[in-house]
């Protein structure tokens, strides 16, 4: 609907969605993506949380329900099955994640205040995805510094998204960076920050929205400058950056090194001196872009101790790449010209 002015004029209705949480300029046009591609496809029990997140007093501090939405497919196209969310609330953006993973999905979710989730939980439990769920209660730095320490959870979540305290975002990604997988997605929320951060300094803003400000410059200033992650931002919501790790320090496999690579396979079991014929699996410690010989060991720390960064194995012909510290990644396979990290 349209509201008329005193002129009589026809002034596009205010929409409806809670905390006015959209950076278009304007409302009808948000109210009509809302309307004809989010309400419709909603579920159910994400209504009722989104209805029941609106009667709170804190209510703006909820997801919106197209970024909702977005996380939804998002989780579904990049195959999710083990995530965290940093910054719970009451769940909306939760449910949606615990929605769109399969039966035997988890999330490790962490926020300050359970009394804010206990809200959303009863909708939680009705739809019927209660047991994905891993609450914890507490600040979430202190968790995240024992998770770095136990190498297991290094490389171990396929999406992390992060809608929490801003003057600690630039702290959460020096420490998701390790947890994430290789190819996997870390989501900052707020990155646009209520479209305060091309506001002139003397602009009108609320206290707390000046306040983080800086901080959110700051994380979106570190993200286009990381070369460990390829970005995107997005004016969802209140704008979301996904973040997506890649391999780190990249080299290139060019055919020179290929056909080295294989000569020290031959010259080390001296194929060319008419000696045995090499192992169907050698493994090689790369570094500094010259391959080194390691014959393939029976015992997994000497692998280990043999493989300053990365282990690189030629198996049957093919050339793969095995992160000594991250166990739970599968071996990549490279071929000439492919990109991998020492």
């Amino acid at each position: 609907m349209a509201a008329v002015n005193g002129s009589g004029e026809s002034q596009p209705a205010k929409h409806q969605e809670v905390g006015h949480k959209s950076l278009l300029q304007s409302d009808a046009l948000y109210q009509y993506i809302l309307e004809t591609s989010v309400y419709p496809r909603e579920p159910e029990s994400m209504k009722e949380l989104r209805e029941v997140t609106a009667k709170h007093p804190w209510n703006l501090m909820t997801t919106s329900a197209d970024e909702g939405q977005f996380l939804n497919l998002l989780l579904k196209l990049i195959n999710a099955k083990n995530t965290m969310e940093i910054g719970v609330y009451t769940g909306y953006s939760l449910l949606s994640t615990a929605l769109a993973l399969p039966e035997d999905g988890k999330i490790l979710a962490l926020d300050i205040n359970r009394e804010n989730y206990e809200i959303g939980l009863p909708i939680i439990q009705k739809a019927g995805v209660a047991h994905k769920i891993d609450f914890r209660e507490g600040p979430a730095l202190p968790l995240l510094d024992q998770m770095i320490e136990d190498e297991k959870f290094h490389g171990s979540f396929d999406f992390i998204f992060v809608d929490a305290d801003k003057d600690n975002y630039i702290n959460y990604h020096k420490r998701l960076i390790d947890l994430v997988k290789i190819g996997g997605v870390i989501g900052y929320d707020n990155t646009l920050w209520n479209g305060s951060l091309v506001a002139p300094p003397d602009a009108p803003l609320r206290k707390y929205v000046r306040y983080y400000r800086d901080f959110v410059l700051e994380l979106n200033k570190a993200l286009a400058a990381d070369e460990r992650v390829e970005i995107c931002q997005l004016p969802v919501g209140d704008g979301i950056t996904i973040c997506r790790r890649l391999l780190r320090n990249l080299l290139k496999v060019v055919e020179y090194f290929t056909l080295d690579f294989n000569m020290a396979v031959a010259n080390q079991y001296g194929v060319y001196g008419g000696g045995a014929k090499p192992p169907s699996k050698v493994n090689y410690s790369y570094q500094n872009q010259k391959p080194t010989a390691n014959p393939s060991s029976s015992s997994d720390a000497a692998n280990k101790a043999n493989s300053s960064k990365a282990l690189v194995t030629l198996e049957n012909g093919k050339i793969q790449l095995v992160f000594s510290r991250i166990e739970s990644v599968q071996p990549i396979q490279l071929c000439a010209g492919d990109e991998f990290s020492s």
